[in-house]
């Protein structure tokens, strides 16, 4: 599983901002040699400035203490407010109790090029002005992080909450071994900062932002600004890398091990009362364990601390609005935070869009998309397979004479499923061993896959096969994806445990001051039976995912700020909202009334497409997206449709009849993996674990 280039470090939540009167100090003492130096006759070398600088550098690391030298200078830069490094593998931030964190994170900088994480070659040669740069050109990955206040509420509240930041700055950097100031391909000089900087998240809550630009960085320049503007995502407060990190479990495996026992969904075999019964004293126990380890942290972590957290990066990046990007749950911090900084807002694009006010209530998280699901797979999944036809698509080979209908194939998969909970088929794979393919566990990579149209080949693949009696292909995906502790990595080899928990604790926060239900369980149990009925693919992981909100008041207070505002105050700029008529997590009703709340401060594209928000590509959605992002031309109409350049299935070279068996069995592994890697960046609680 990829790690984002700013990987986790040690935190400790009660740490408190640490005073610079040491380091005023050390500059007193060198200004007062300075000014001895000057007294007894020996003139001095360098300016004051120049002696704060040098000062700066002796103290982070530069050439004084350290040696740090490379052909582009020392990182960090003096005055860099997110003390941005070149990302290497070794780029872990500060933890919270570091007396000196700046130095710290200065020590981690690596001097050599080579080791850096560097953009792809441009497409057309540049003249060099170096004739020997190999990275001229080529864009660069910074990774950084951010210090702002845990408590925004509270001024006398010392402790903070260090974000860690990751940017791909497409000028890449410039030697300072040149006399004349290199041009980069995109026209400006090397090495400095874009006119406007997009800021992108991809929702969660718990999804990580460093990582979502490690991997689409480069893609989202190219889209939204033809390569012009930088890149910038942050891990939210509690998420990956950021401090402290809200993981309730001390390793994975820890996690692991009841994942099985307690994420049952309510079809399997099984009482419904006694798996409920399971989750919610999991659910205590957890709830507990944060308690026990982060004490009132989660206070802070409700979205409107998000928002708060964007504004303080937009004021870093010294831009006087901010420019974004913002998916699924991300777009309920944008929603929050241009209505409680509407004059920040510049050109911001909400894709995938939640309505918040639907968050304000108790399960609302989880039970205000559900139907959407079921269209998704019937009309997507299912329907855009016989469309293609058998040689795209495993599942519509037919059985006899006759093409394969939707109806049959409907019926075939029902069968499937209703086998698959009654009773779990066997698997096995020489990697691990025995293994049960479970209705759980399907029926979660089915909905996972349903946010991505480009897996639906493999699904299809595996679920044909399984149909078949093949358990191969299931047990492989699933043995991909279940865990997550590797057990085939060294015990040293093993990643800090992830931020799972950072999802419910947001949720529940937002919806603290939602009224609990009398009945307690009773309450939980008719839910449960309703989002089930109303989707059999989502209704069990919405409720699961919500349904620790049961146990948030017993350990916590109201969060220090909850965001209850309307979200049509007048904007700087209006939004850009995207809407998906097929999207298995955010239906199109939330697009709708966004808008009509919002009014003139926005325009919807209503993207007619497959999967979580606008991957799947029409040039008519990128067109309108990127003349905004560049230039803020929007559309005069407060609607736009526009529709995807192509059909499921269709997309790439997949074929399953002129593919040996064993070709196509590698090639749904790896668009699988692909897949799950892109679930991971995205959405990490998408991710079928059980």
């Amino acid at each position: 599983m990829e790690k984002s280039p700013s990987s986790l470090a040690n935190s400790n939540p009660n740490t408190q901002r640490k005073p610079s009167w040491l380091k005023t100090l050390a500059l007193v003492v060198c200004i007062s040699l300075l000014g001895l130096a000057t007294l007894y006759g020996q003139p001095p070398s360098l300016s004051y400035e120049g002696l704060r600088r040098q000062y700066y550098h002796g103290l982070v690391g530069g050439t004084i203490q350290y040696g740090a030298e490379s052909p582009y200078g020392r990182f960090p830069l003096l005055d860099d407010p997110f003390h941005f490094i070149p990302c290497t593998n070794e780029t872990l931030l500060p933890a919270l109790d570091d007396s000196d964190p700046v130095r710290s994170w200065a020590r981690l900088f690596e001097p050599k090029p080579e080791h850096w994480s560097w953009g792809g070659a441009p497409l057309v040669a540049e003249h060099n002005a170096q004739g020997e740069d190999p990275y001229f050109g080529r864009g660069i990955y910074l990774c950084g992080y951010l210090d702002v206040p845990l408590d925004y509420t509270n001024n006398t509240e010392p402790r903070i909450v260090r974000l860690a930041v990751t940017k791909y700055q497409v000028s890449g950097l410039a030697r300072v071994d040149t006399v004349q100031q290199p041009i980069s391909p995109i026209g400006r000089s090397a090495g400095s900062k874009s006119e406007r900087t997009i800021i992108v998240n991809p929702g969660g809550p718990g999804a990580s932002g460093t990582l979502l630009v490690w991997r689409a960085g480069e893609d989202f320049t190219k889209r939204l600004s033809d390569g012009r503007f930088d890149v910038l995502g942050w891990d939210p407060r509690g998420v990956n890398a950021s401090l402290p990190s809200q993981a309730c479990f001390p390793h994975d495996v820890y996690r692991d091990r009841w994942s099985l026992l307690t994420g049952q969904y309510r079809e399997a075999t099984g009482s419904p009362e006694v798996k409920l019964e399971l989750a919610d004293a999991l659910n205590n126990a957890t709830f507990f364990a944060c308690k026990e380890k982060y004490g009132d942290i989660p206070r802070f972590l409700s979205t409107a601390f998000v928002a708060r957290d964007m504004e303080e990066i937009r004021k870093a990046l010294g831009e006087d609005e901010a420019t974004g990007y913002l998916i699924s749950y991300g777009t309920s911090i944008g929603q929050t935070w241009a209505n409680m900084f509407p004059h920040s807002a510049g050109r911001v694009i909400l894709d995938g869009l939640e309505y918040v006010r639907d968050h304000r209530k108790l399960g609302g998280f989880g039970w205000n998309a559900l139907d959407n699901t079921t269209d998704v797979w019937r009309d997507g999944f299912l329907g855009e397979c016989v469309n293609a036809g058998p040689k795209y698509c495993a599942l519509s080979r037919p059985r006899g004479s006759e093409p394969v209908s939707l109806r049959e194939l409907e019926d075939r998969m029902e069968k499937l499923l209703v086998s698959l909970s009654q009773r779990p088929i066997a698997g096995y794979l020489e990697s691990s061993g025995p293994s049960l393919v479970t209705y759980s566990a399907i029926v979660s990579a089915i909905y996972g896959a349903l946010h991505n149209a480009n897996s639906w080949p493999a699904l299809a693949q595996m679920l044909y096969e399984l149909e078949m009696g093949n358990s191969t292909l299931a047990a492989a995906f699933l043995d991909y994806t279940q865990w997550e502790y590797d057990p085939s990595l060294p015990c040293s080899a093993s990643p800090r445990p992830r931020s799972r928990e950072l999802f419910p604790l947001v949720v529940c926060a937002d919806s603290y001051d939602s009224p609990l239900p009398p009945d307690g369980l009773l309450w939980w149990q008719s839910l449960w039976a309703n989002m089930t009925a109303r989707s059999w693919i989502s209704g069990n992981k919405e409720f699961l995912d919500v349904f620790p909100c049961q146990h948030f008041h017993t350990y916590w207070p109201p969060p220090a700020e909850l965001y209850r505002g309307d979200l049509n105050n007048t904007l700087k700029n209006p939004l850009l909202l995207i809407a998906e008529t097929y999207d298995p997590a955010t239906p199109l009703r939330n697009g709708k009334h966004l808008l009509s709340e919002m009014g003139k401060n926005a325009r919807l594209i209503i993207h007619h497409g497959y999967g979580h928000s606008s991957r799947d590509k029409s040039s008519c959605t990128d067109s309108i997206m990127k003349a905004y992002i560049l230039n803020g031309t929007l559309p005069t109409e407060q609607e736009t449709s526009c529709y995807a350049d192509g059909k499921p299935y269709l997309y790439g070279p997949y074929e399953t009849e002129s593919s040996s068996q064993g070709a196509m069995v590698q090639d749904a592994i790896q668009i699988w993996r692909e897949h799950i890697r892109e679930l991971v960046s995205r959405n990490p609680r998408l991710v079928p674990r059980s």
